[in-house]
């Protein structure tokens, strides 16, 4: 299609991550419609604001997507920018997702600290995470570790770490590639992954075709 627009107006967390995942989205689609840039409205979502609430006892919730699907179904925004494993489901209606991106890696690793092994870690270390899935994954590999819950960006999760209050971190590997940590000492860790992890999610208005003609090409979904 021939694009008209210059500018659009894109929802999306202000976090550092995000960020990086919003320039994703726009490499992407340069090469079709080089012309086109992103103008986004950073947003603070109920979950990088509720600290405490444990993200096990969620399932596919808004936890993450609220503030940022109601800019788009106000009009505020054209389109907003997620990471794929925390869309809702369903999504809210009104809302469709107009791509799916190819993503990167979708594994997790553990991080540790530098000079540590996963053999070296004493009896019982805490290992950060606050996902039911991760845990049994890392209990695969020592059953003595204990899995703490562990909140906030991948920076402020990053320096609890370095600080001694974690032995170690899930986290995953699409994050550190997406901020360039991958320098980080890590190990990869085996077991089931989340669905969707490291792919990215366009969501707008279900009447907005404009935009579904405009991102057709970076949606993996053929």
């Amino acid at each position: 299609m021939s694009c008209l627009i210059n500018t659009i107006l894109v929802g999306a967390r202000s976090s550092p991550l995000s960020k990086a995942q919003c320039d994703e989205v726009l490499l992407e689609l340069k090469p079709f419609y080089p012309e086109i840039e992103f103008q986004p409205i950073w947003v603070e979502t109920t979950g990088d604001k509720d600290l405490k609430t444990s993200l096990r006892s969620l399932e596919k919730t808004d936890f993450f997507t609220k503030e940022i699907d109601a800019l788009v179904l106000s009009g505020q925004c054209r389109i907003g920018i997620h990471s794929a494993k925390d869309l809702p489901d369903p999504l809210p209606q009104g809302l469709v997702l107009i791509a799916l991106t190819k993503g990167v890696d979708p594994s997790d690793s553990i991080a540790l600290r530098e000079g540590d092994t996963l053999e070296s870690l004493p009896l019982g270390a805490k290992i950060g995470t606050s996902s039911v899935r991760r845990e049994k994954n890392i209990r695969e590999l020592r059953s003595d570790f204990v899995c703490v819950d562990i909140r906030g960006n991948i920076q402020t999760r990053l320096m609890l770490l370095d600080e001694g209050i974690v032995d170690g971190l899930v986290i995953a590997e699409a994050a550190l590639i997406r901020l360039k940590l991958t320098h980080r000492n890590r190990i990869f860790l085996p077991g089931e992954r989340a669905p969707l992890q490291g792919q990215l999610a366009v969501l707008a208005r279900a009447d907005d075709e404009e935009m579904l003609q405009l991102f057709k090409c970076i949606d993996v979904r053929g």
